[in-house]
């Protein structure tokens, strides 16, 4: 990555497209709209408004939870995704809730839940069913960058 490169980054609060230096990943990019955390460490909760912007926009590893309120599986993983997002600080996580935000998910095919899509600048370019425990979410994710 050449250190004149830029990418754009989602705000998590106000939706925002920040472009930020990629040398820049790792000094906690802040939002020139609103001043937040771009990185959060944290997963994104993300709505029918938020998912189609930042899975598009997002030039950095997103990886998005696809999940439901009535499945136990994906309440089981919740934790663990939340835990592999402290691990991976440079990688948006984020959680868009099917039953919810049917539109936002329609386009992705989710077939089963939990499913975790790997999207960088809109493309997919991995995904997993089922829920895996927190060393398995960043190991795939590591296996990706």
């Amino acid at each position: 990555m050449s250190s004149s490169q830029s990418l754009h980054l989602v705000c998590p609060k106000c939706a925002a497209t920040n472009r930020i230096p990629a040398e820049r990943l790792n000094q906690s990019p802040v939002c020139g709209k609103c001043q937040s955390s771009l990185l959060t460490a944290a997963p994104v909760v993300l709505t029918g408004q938020t998912a189609h912007k930042t899975i598009q926009k997002n030039e950095v590893l997103t990886i998005v939870d696809f999940w439901a309120s009535w499945c136990q599986p994906c309440h089981m993983m919740a934790p663990q995704f939340e835990q592999a997002a402290k691990q991976l600080p440079n990688v948006v996580f984020a959680k868009l809730q099917t039953d919810k935000f049917e539109q936002a998910a329609a386009p992705h095919g989710i077939r089963s839940l939990p499913t975790m899509v790997v999207f960088k600048g809109g493309q997919e370019i991995a995904r997993q069913s089922g829920a895996l425990p927190s060393n398995q979410i960043v190991q795939w994710v590591q296996s990706l960058a």
